[in-house]
């Protein structure tokens, strides 16, 4: 389905300020056309965030995936807030996104990165963030994949995991990845593993 997005209309009336730091919040008020074609206004907190690269790590000839375990502040409420993730970081200004993964890829997990081909982009959580995410499948050599990495001033501590396809596939299934770039990594590598492997045998 082709989706006609000119004929909504919207305005940002006012702009508050509400946080300055390492990300900023704004008080946003917004003006948008309603699909009966009247309009509304509404008042919502804005996390400014800069975009992000994730990248599913993969090694066709041994047919397993390098995924990273670290602690995540925001998942304090779990039974266990380690996280098993992809290789991501920040884009900087003026950097392009396939440079952050081969950038990230050997800072969290000592690998380089050979092809590259992009999954998808996509915002994580729109309702209150306008951050994006560009998602990568990278080519990797797995025997290189081990030990902790990071980089000691950000307080990184980063265990590197290689795990094979079926397992991986396994952990998205009984909850053991439950984040969404892994989760959506995964699943789009468990539909187009066949595919994938023949491109890149």
């Amino acid at each position: 389905m082709k989706r006609d997005t000119e004929q909504f209309h919207y305005s940002i009336d006012v702009v508050e300020p509400l946080y300055r730091g390492f990300y900023q919040m704004d008080q946003m008020t917004v003006t948008h056309q309603r699909f009966d074609g009247g309009s509304q206004t509404i008042s919502r907190e804005l996390m400014d965030r800069h975009d992000a690269v994730c990248v599913l790590l993969v090694d066709i000839g041994r047919r397993a995936v390098v995924l990273i375990e670290q602690f995540r502040v925001g998942t304090l409420q779990d039974a266990n807030p380690w996280q098993i993730e992809l290789v991501a970081g920040l884009i900087d200004k003026d950097e392009e996104p396939e440079a952050v993964a081969r950038r990230e890829a050997i800072e969290e997990a000592g690998v380089d990165i050979g092809r590259v081909h992009s999954i998808s982009r996509y915002w994580p959580s729109s309702g209150g963030s306008n951050e994006r995410i560009h998602l990568f499948v990278g080519e990797v050599d797995s025997h290189q994949a081990s030990g902790i990495h990071g980089l000691a001033e950000e307080g990184e501590d980063i265990r590197v995991l290689s795990v094979p396809f079926a397992e991986a596939y396994g952990w998205v299934r009984d909850n053991v990845v439950n984040n969404a770039a892994a989760i959506i990594a995964l699943q789009w590598l468990q539909l187009n593993e066949t595919s994938l492997c023949d491109r890149w045998a």
